[in-house]
């Protein structure tokens, strides 16, 4: 075999790549592949060929590896990693990265990813794109293999400021400040936003198993099989707390988790101090023993 850099060669071909179109795919056959997903629309421009991502994911990962693409583009490098779990039987997992990019419906690059935007009644962005094209590959995936019993799905999070409010008092009227710090979280943020801070600031992995169940009319969220026991419920009056502490500690039996777990309410929610003395007193009489309060 002769071995020459590429400032050596004087005439003649560049040499070419060990990696033939034939193994690892081409634009055109990209484009065929994402057309297929969408109808027949081809809304992205320069997609990547799956066979190509599947065979990097080969070469550079284990089978429970954790793939990260901070330039998700059309999903590409998920979509692969999902193809190459079906193909092996790996566990790999992905975290990819894509800002929400406008897209303009006069630029003629992107009408058309503008235009399937508008059909799928989503936001005109690259990062909807993105989203829909992996459900799509995940869905199209199962049904090429129907032996695969491995997960397709994914978790959509968003860059925020915290739901946790600051404290930035004015030393004129601290009064007022200390009124409107009543309620420590944020307005308009959901359970949902709250939970996974929760799951960042204990240190949690962010894809841990998630059960919601109602408990005395409220709804009460377990994760990691109960190491994360949650009711974020606006209001608990004095006669909830008990049904609701209860209910609590009869899931936390059933989960069975392994070390202690963590229970943590709205401390705005309780009617007075009362309700949160009693309903933090149930738990730890059951041996739940860390009690806290947002």
């Amino acid at each position: 075999m002769l071995k020459k850099f590429l400032a050596e060669v004087t005439e003649g071909l560049t040499p070419s790549t060990w990696w033939n179109h034939e193994d690892f795919g081409t634009n055109k056959e990209a484009s065929l592949e994402l057309k297929s997903l969408f109808d027949g629309e081809a809304c992205f421009q320069t997609p990547k060929p799956i066979k190509l991502l599947k065979r990097i994911c080969t070469l550079g990962t284990d089978k429970d590896s954790l793939v990260l693409d901070f330039f998700a583009g059309s999903g590409t490098t998920a979509h692969a990693v999902i193809a190459s779990n079906a193909a092996d039987g790996g566990e790999r997992r992905f975290i990819i990265v894509q800002l929400p990019e406008p897209l303009d419906s006069n630029d003629t690059d992107q009408k058309l990813a503008a235009i399937v935007c508008d059909r799928l009644a989503k936001p005109r962005n690259i990062s909807e794109l993105t989203k829909e094209r992996l459900r799509r590959a995940g869905a199209s995936i199962k049904a090429h293999n129907p032996m695969f019993a491995g997960d397709t799905g994914f978790r959509v999070l968003k860059l925020d400021t915290s739901n946790i409010r600051a404290w930035n008092p004015t030393p004129a009227d601290l009064e007022t400040d200390l009124l409107h710090h009543l309620d420590h979280l944020v307005p308009e943020r959901t359970e949902a936003d709250i939970l996974y801070e929760l799951l960042l600031k204990l240190g949690l992995d962010l894809c841990v198993p998630m059960e919601k169940r109602a408990i005395a009319a409220k709804d009460v969220h377990a994760v990691g099989g109960g190491v994360l026991i949650a009711c974020l419920a606006p209001r608990i009056g004095r006669e909830e707390v008990e049904p609701l502490a209860l209910g609590i500690v009869a899931w936390h039996q059933e989960l069975a988790p392994v070390g202690d777990s963590t229970c943590v309410f709205r401390d705005s929610a309780f009617a007075d101090d009362v309700a949160k003395t009693n309903l933090s007193a149930i738990l730890e009489q059951h041996g739940i023993q860390n009690v806290r309060s947002l």
